[in-house]
C-alpha cells in the first residue's frame, strides 16, 4: 500500500495543484514557471494524474503559457482566462552559484482564482491536493483556496516564502490546515522562531512544528545537503548528491513532486526521499524548472 493514501501502487491516484502559473523570466528568455505548476509537471511526468488550476489573463502571455503547460502534458481544463488581469510574470535573477531571486508582479490573473463547483467537485475527487504559500498574498485566490481545503482529502502545504508576500498568521493557519507541511531549513528556521520555538537543531524545530500544527507528515530540504523527511515521528535522512549547480529555479518543486508520487506509490519513505533529492540534484543541474527527466535516467543517477 501506499504511504500517503489508501490505493495499491499508486493505482487510479490523482492530484490538484492550486496555485500560481507564471512566466520565470531570465536574460536568456521566459520559461514556464510557478512551484505549483512545476510539481504539477513533475508529478504528471512520472505517471500518476494531476491537474493545475490556476487562471491566465486573456492576453498573447496567457496563450502561449496555456500552449506550454499543455506541451508538458498538463491538462488547462482549470485553468480560467481572465479578462480583467494580467498573465503573471516573474523577473529571475542567478547569482554566481545558481541561486535564483525573484520581483513577482502583483495582482495578476492568478491572484483572482475564482471559486466554483467545478473547482469544489475536482479537488473533492482528488487523492491529493496540493497548494502552496505564494498564493495567499491575495484575498480573492487565499478564500478560494481556504472552501478548496475544506473539502480536499489529502492536503499538502508547500511553504515558498517570497518576501513580501506572506505573514505569519495565514502561514500557520494554513499549517495548521494541512496533513504534510513541506519547507526549506531557512523557512523552517524562521517560521520556528517566529512561533515561539526556543531550539537549535533542525530536528527540534521540526518536531516543534509538527507539535504546534498536529501535522504528522513534515519534510524539510537543505540545499545540497539533502532533505529530513518525518513520518508519524520516525525521521528519514537523505544527505544529498554531488553535482554542478546550473540554476536552482524549481528544484525545489520537482523534489516535492517527486516525492509525492512516490508516497502515494509505494510504501517506502526511505526511498522516497532518496528518489526526491535524486530528481531535485538532476533539476538543479539542468537548466530550468521543468527538465524532462526518464525513469531511467533517475535511476541510472541514483546508481551509476
Amino acid at each position: 500500500m501506499s504511504i500517503l493514501i489508501n490505493h495499491k501502487s499508486g493505482e487510479n491516484v490523482s492530484v490538484s495543484c492550486f496555485g500560481e502559473v507564471l512566466w520565470d523570466c531570465f536574460d536568456s528568455g521566459k520559461r514556464l514557471g510557478g512551484a505549483p505548476l512545476n510539481m504539477c509537471v513533475r508529478i504528471n511526468s512520472l505517471g500518476i494524474k494531476a491537474d493545475m488550476i490556476s487562471a491566465v489573463g486573456n492576453d498573447e502571455l496567457g496563450a502561449e503559457l496555456l500552449g506550454e503547460i499543455a506541451s508538458k502534458g498538463v491538462s488547462c481544463d482549470y485553468i480560467a482566462i481572465n479578462s480583467d488581469k494580467k498573465t503573471s510574470t516573474v523577473e529571475v535573477t542567478l547569482d554566481s552559484g545558481g541561486s535564483a531571486s525573484y520581483e513577482i508582479v502583483a495582482d495578476t490573473a492568478w491572484d483572482n482564482i475564482a471559486l466554483t463547483d467545478e473547482l469544489l467537485s475536482k479537488v473533492k475527487s482528488s487523492d491529493v491536493f496540493v497548494f502552496g504559500s505564494l498564493i495567499g498574498r491575495s484575498e480573492t485566490s487565499l478564500a478560494t483556496l481556504n472552501q478548496l481545503v475544506d473539502v480536499a482529502n489529502f492536503k499538502v502545504f508547500d511553504v515558498n516564502l517570497r518576501a513580501p508576500h506572506y505573514t505569519l498568521a495565514t502561514l500557520v493557519d494554513l499549517m495548521n490546515k494541512a496533513d504534510f507541511i513541506k519547507l526549506n531549513d531557512e523557512e523552517l528556521y524562521e517560521i520556528a522562531k517566529a512561533m515561539g520555538c526556543k531550539f537549535h537543531s533542525l530536528e527540534q524545530n521540526l518536531a516543534f512544528i509538527a507539535a504546534q500544527t498536529n501535522t504528522e507528515y513534515l519534510c524539510v530540504t537543505k540545499g545540497s545537503h539533502g532533505a529530513l523527511l518525518t513520518i508519524k515521528g520516525e525521521n528519514y535522512y537523505n544527505s544529498g548528491y554531488l553535482i554542478s549547480v546550473v540554476d536552482t529555479v524549481g528544484a525545489g518543486d520537482s523534489f516535492l513532486g517527486s516525492l509525492i508520487y512516490q508516497l502515494c506509490s509505494s510504501d517506502c519513505a526511505q526511498h522516497a526521499v532518496d528518489f526526491a533529492c535524486a530528481v531535485g540534484a538532476m533539476v538543479a543541474e539542468s537548466a530550468g524548472a521543468t527538465p524532462t527527466l526518464t525513469h531511467q535516467q533517475i535511476n541510472e543517477f541514483m546508481n551509476p
